[in-house]
């Protein structure tokens, strides 16, 4: 069902909303990231490199929360299998309900939502694309990880290649770990439940869901810590881009011809349009129901000379009717 924002609003100018044309974006967005994720792989040794090179970083900051949590989650499957669930499957469900409840319950302020979403994608996709980056699952095992995925496998869909259903692992890109969109889209999440949700369950949900999904990523060392943290300043600089990629798809409809339909003509002694306006008629045709008028020659029988004619526009039936 269509709907319109508000001037004034984040969604600015107004427009309508249709459910046909927002769908195909959104989707050509996700496929765009799904195709750059899949094509480029970067070299494996590079993503390894670029993987012991943030796991170094974070433990000479002390920052390093991936070993304890996975040892956790390998030690308890009543938290591991849970998580492996979370990571599978919360976020390619939640935020596309969110875009949906947007679209048919906030829609003056859905524009610029999926905006910053989308926004944020694409910048994601750049880090992917310039920094490959090994998941601490997929490091030798003397680093000490254990890929929860491959553990738990008989319990889910997924095989021991990333989140993938079964068999169709080869499909993704395991070494776009920064940054984690999976945190990104997360917090994306929250700040629109906490923004928009109105009732106390929705706070608390737009806090625990992003926090939640921290853990998760790093217990079942699909990411480092670090990750996260790129993933949240993705989505900050997605937002601080967001009003400039609206400005600027606002000038590109401008550009764009509209095919105006035609205004009728007024008439100038009524001010009523004139329904007739560039019809014509040929000869011999007349309009249903209307009476017709003859006019008679100058000087036809019985019409002598000092007699003028019938005036214009009289019918025949008065012109020839005797004077009295």
């Amino acid at each position: 069902m269509p709907h319109t924002e508000t001037p004034g609003t984040e969604g600015a100018p107004a427009t309508r909303l249709r459910w046909w044309t927002e769908l195909p974006l959104i989707l050509l967005v996700y496929a765009c990231y799904s195709a750059g994720r899949l094509v480029v792989r970067g070299d494996v040794a590079d993503a390894v490199d670029h993987g012991l090179a943030i796991l170094r970083i974070e433990q000479a900051l002390h920052l390093n929360a991936e070993h304890p949590l996975n040892r956790l989650f390998t030690r308890e499957p009543w938290l591991g299998i849970p998580a492996d669930f979370w990571y599978a499957s919360l976020h390619y469900l939640v935020t596309p309900v969110l875009l949906v409840w947007l679209f048919r319950s906030r829609a003056a302020h859905f524009r610029a939502a999926r905006t910053w979403l989308m926004t944020s994608t694409f910048i994601g996709l750049i880090g992917f694309t310039l920094l490959p980056t090994c998941p601490p699952r997929l490091l030798d095992a003397s680093h000490g990880f254990v890929d929860t995925m491959a553990q738990y496998s008989s319990y889910g869909w997924w095989a021991g290649e990333a989140s993938a259903p079964r068999g169709l692992g080869g499909l993704t890109n395991q070494y776009a770990a920064m940054p984690s969109l999976h945190v990104g889209w997360a917090l994306w999440c929250g700040v629109v439940l906490w923004r928009h949700g109105g009732t106390g369950p929705a706070r608390a949900a737009a806090v625990v869901y992003p926090l939640v999904t921290v853990v998760v990523v790093m217990g079942t060392a699909n990411h480092y810590f670090l990750d996260a943290v790129a993933g949240a300043a993705v989505m900050a600089a997605g937002l601080l881009l967001t009003p400039v990629v609206l400005r600027t798809a606002d000038r590109a409809k401008t550009l764009v011809p509209t095919r105006s339909a035609p205004v009728p003509a007024v008439s100038p002694v009524s001010g009523s349009p004139i329904v007739s306006e560039g019809c014509q008629t040929s000869a011999g045709e007349h309009i249903p129901g209307q009476r017709q008028r003859r006019l008679e020659p100058r000087f036809a029988s019985g019409t002598g000379p000092g007699q003028s004619p019938p005036a214009r526009g009289e019918d025949a039936e008065t012109a020839a009717a005797p004077a009295r």
